[in-house]
């Protein structure tokens, strides 16, 4: 039963190592990332990888439960991973992208069944336009936080696991846990070209679709009355991107354009080696991932009250860490 339920990550695993390896070449020729303000590597590396992630996760995913997962998600994630392949290769507008994300991410929240609700106290039309300016936010964050060898190798892995952990457990639903289970093989098979110094990135063309998938299955964990839980699994990359966002815009700086000041950033610039900082940050989203194991399985309130607390110093203790100069 172990073995049947890990399946899907053991196949997503080599169809994504498979075709990363394969469009190597490629990417080396038409999708290059030259160093930037933003970036982190020092020479040009190709960029694009993200469609053997995602295509493997699609692939798995809906064949693996044929019908079980939305056609508008597949169709919308296939979208923006096609709208971030042409940013890579030729920027786009911001506006335009924008839009286009805007489109996907509203066809996928708004063709759900009416009942499904986080909070049915709040009107439905509010809160599915709150969810869908969560859905934005985070389809970009999760772009955004993709700056570093292995970063969202060392987010989405520990969170769709804890997902497939669900799903196993019968807190998430069948279709969702099966495309974390997917979505966590198709980044292990990233890791191998990934990993310090990078061979190749993922690129617009993945975290963006990557954020949509990984949204839509934190989606269905609140719908599943575990919304503590769904803000728990993500909370570093939501605290960093989100208190980054809003110091940026109190300073009054373009808040849209290329930067380094995201506190993994910043912790580079302060001393931590990517390796350090992508370790730590693994570590965190595992106790993160733990404590939201915990306040599902609890099913009680002040155990839900305290993880949340305790997820919360945990993040802020990383975010301290890395906004100060490493001790020499």
């Amino acid at each position: 039963m172990v073995l049947f339920a890990l399946a899907p990550a053991v196949l997503a695993a080599l169809i994504s190592a498979c075709i990363t390896w394969q469009s190597m070449p490629l990417l080396q020729r038409y999708a290059l990332a030259r160093p930037n303000a933003r970036s982190s590597h020092r020479i040009p590396t190709p960029q694009g990888a993200g469609i053997a992630v995602v295509a493997a996760t699609l692939l798995v995913a809906a064949c693996w439960a044929y019908g079980a997962i939305p056609l508008p998600l597949i169709v919308s994630a296939v979208l923006i991973a096609t709208v971030g392949l042409v940013d890579d290769i030729r920027p786009l507008p911001v506006l335009l992208r924008l839009v286009l994300q805007a489109g996907a991410v509203a066809a996928v929240v708004f063709t759900t069944p009416e009942t499904l609700r986080i909070v049915p106290a709040v009107p439905l039309a509010l809160e599915r336009g709150l969810i869908l300016l969560a859905g934005i936010w985070f389809v970009n964050l999760v772009n955004f936080m993709d700056g570093l060898d292995l970063m969202t190798v060392a987010e989405v892995v520990p969170v769709t696991a804890a997902l497939g952990l669900f799903g196993w457990y019968g807190d998430l639903s069948p279709s969702a846990a099966l495309l974390a289970t997917a979505l966590c093989g198709a980044m292990l098979g990233f890791v191998p070209f990934n990993k310090p110094v990078a061979k190749v990135f993922l690129g617009d063309v993945g975290s963006l679709p990557i954020g949509l998938l990984l949204g839509w299955c934190l989606l269905e964990l609140a719908w599943h009355g575990q919304p503590a839980a769904a803000l728990l699994l993500p909370a570093y990359y939501l605290s960093d991107s989100t208190i980054t966002l809003f110091r940026r815009i109190a300073r009054r700086e373009p808040f849209w354009s290329a930067h380094r000041t995201h506190f993994y950033q910043r912790a580079t610039d302060n001393g931590f080696t990517v390796k350090q900082v992508t370790a730590e940050v693994f570590a965190l989203n595992l106790v993160l991932a733990l404590l939201a194991v915990v306040s599902v399985r609890a099913g009680s309130m002040p155990v839900t009250i305290v993880s949340l607390f305790a997820g919360a110093a945990a993040v802020a203790f990383v975010l301290r860490r890395f906004a100060r100069p490493q001790a020499s």
